[in-house]
């Protein structure tokens, strides 16, 4: 999987939770700011993002995501390594 399957993987959950537009969701957009999620939401992304991957997502490292690409990035990292 790489970074482009990961952001459209990351874009099509947050589109399909929390009712955003994908014109809203890129790299750079701010996950708190910008896309309004809460810490419940990003509950229910690592959850969904982990049914998808497979793998258990450290909640320590999910705590210094702050963007989209972050959570890509994130993600990569757990896929790929």
């Amino acid at each position: 999987m790489d970074k482009q399957q990961i952001f459209d993987e990351i874009q099509t959950a947050l589109v399909n939770l929390f009712e955003l537009s994908p014109e809203q969701i890129k790299p750079e957009s701010k996950l708190f700011e910008e896309l309004d999620l809460d810490s419940i939401d990003a509950v229910d992304l690592v959850v969904h993002l982990q049914k998808k991957i497979g793998k258990k997502v450290d909640p320590e490292t999910f705590k210094a995501v702050r963007t989209v690409q972050d959570v890509v990035d994130s993600v990569d990292k757990l896929v790929n390594n």
